[in-house]
């Protein structure tokens, strides 16, 4: 016999979805609820059923905007509208999401390695991401820390048309790190990724 599908502690067959489910006019289980009119102002706290009466004398929707809440908290608004925001409010903040790449050197890189991290760090700077960039000591090569240094500001400065540092690079443990941020997309330009391919061979 075929087991039956996980009720969990609801009762109700769990499905998982991507959404949010937002509650709104029937649908609001809670016996009580604060509510708030579309101009943001207390009309206290009563059952849903009188606060939905007001709602539809308005043409509007009664929505839980704050599930969590004791009691939760409802507001009368278009629920359209209401929904369109939430959406633009989520595309904006992935939008400023920032990412930081980061990008590794050595105290003996080669030229031809270092023009290729240039290469890569660029080619992040002018994609909007932060980039990280990272010199490792090992062993002994700690000792000559100064020389560490000497790389780093010299990345950032072949850097500076395209990224800004936020900081002066700085000894962690083994690590040299500083952050640089892409200048305004207006005023960014690329230099070593129109270069020549033929280099990277």
């Amino acid at each position: 016999m075929p087991k039956a599908p996980y009720k969990g502690n609801s009762g109700r067959y769990q499905r998982k979805s991507s959404k949010t489910y937002i509650r709104k006019n029937d649908k609001i289980r809670a016996a009580e609820i604060r509510v708030l009119d579309w101009d943001g102002k207390m009309l206290g706290v009563m059952e849903p059923a009188k606060a939905l009466v007001i709602a539809k004398k308005a043409g509007l929707d009664l929505v839980e905007i704050s599930s969590s809440a004791k009691p939760p908290v409802c507001k009368i608004l278009d629920f359209g509208k209401y929904k369109y925001e939430l959406s633009k409010k989520a595309k904006d903040q992935k939008q400023n999401a920032v990412k930081v790449k980061e990008v590794k050197f050595r105290i003996s890189i080669e030229q031809h390695d270092y023009i290729t991290k240039i290469r890569r760090a660029e080619e992040f700077l002018n994609g909007s991401a932060k980039v990280k960039l990272t010199l490792n000591f090992k062993g002994r090569q700690l000792e000559h820390k100064d020389l560490g240094f000497v790389t780093v500001r010299k990345a950032i400065k072949d850097l500076e048309h395209i990224g800004v540092h936020d900081s002066e690079p700085k000894l962690v443990g083994r690590n040299i790190t500083t952050i640089l941020s892409p200048v305004p997309e207006h005023k960014r330009r690329l230099i070593y990724n129109t270069v020549n391919e033929d280099e990277d061979e």
